[in-house]
């Protein structure tokens, strides 16, 4: 299982997002608390391995998220809290990309998001780490530095829905299928990146102060493609 999940950059199908998971985050951007997991979807073609650039399309702000990432080793529908971890291979360290300025005005429109998480480059991620390496995936410290200076520093203690529950919620409503990843919220420190900005994001054993993994990236314009046009 785990050597199959390890390469789920390449083979998984489908990276599940879950939004509005810390508290402070919830109250930076002013939105309502959720009294169960939401989600959204963002594609494979997002990812971005470490050390590559996000390209930032004409026009768009676009803001850094830290998050967990759980790889799903075995598939499943419907599983339960206390089955859950049998269905995790590993984590990696990921950074959710939102263009928040598109973001901002589809929501006002009532419209999806996807566009504003999807663009290519969007999902910067870290090597896979198994599980056998993480000894409570709800005591991480994770952060985001740009130009070497901290915006994000969190826990995944902090979490209002721990891991178990958001893969029972998940897998209530489609099938988590092996490779896939699921994105576990970030804390607060949001903001933009901007091109020529170097990043940099770790991810640690809080009791040890383990490093499990570093993810590294810098922002650079994109050439060509969408143009960001407000109200079009």
């Amino acid at each position: 299982m785990t050597s199959i999940a390890a390469s789920f950059v390449r083979n998984g199908k489908k990276i599940v997002a879950i939004g509005r998971n810390y508290v402070d985050h919830v109250k930076e951007l002013n939105n309502a608390i959720p009294k169960e997991p939401f989600f959204f979807l963002k594609p494979t073609t997002s990812y971005l391995h470490s050390g590559g650039s996000v390209e930032i399309p004409k026009g768009i702000i676009a803001h850094h998220e830290i998050e967990l990432g759980v790889v799903i080793g075995r598939g499943g529908r419907d599983i339960s809290q206390a089955n859950s971890g049998a269905h995790i291979a590993g984590y990696a360290l990921a950074v959710d990309m939102t263009a928040r300025n598109l973001q901002d005005e589809v929501k006002k429109k009532s419209l999806p998001w996807s566009a504003a998480k999807g663009f290519d480059t969007f999902t910067p991620i870290s090597s896979f780490i198994p599980k056998s390496e993480v000894t409570d995936p709800q005591n991480l410290n994770l952060w985001l530095k740009i130009n070497g200076e901290f915006k994000q520093n969190g826990n995944t203690s902090h979490m209002m829905f721990p891991i178990p529950r958001l893969i029972e919620h998940v897998s209530s409503i489609m099938t988590l299928e092996e490779g896939d990843l699921l994105l576990t919220g970030t804390p607060s420190g949001v903001g933009p990146i901007s091109p020529g900005d170097t990043i940099e994001c770790g991810l640690s054993d809080a009791s040890t102060q383990k490093e499990l993994a570093k993810l590294q990236f810098r922002a650079v314009s994109r050439e060509g493609g969408y143009l960001y046009s407000p109200n079009q």
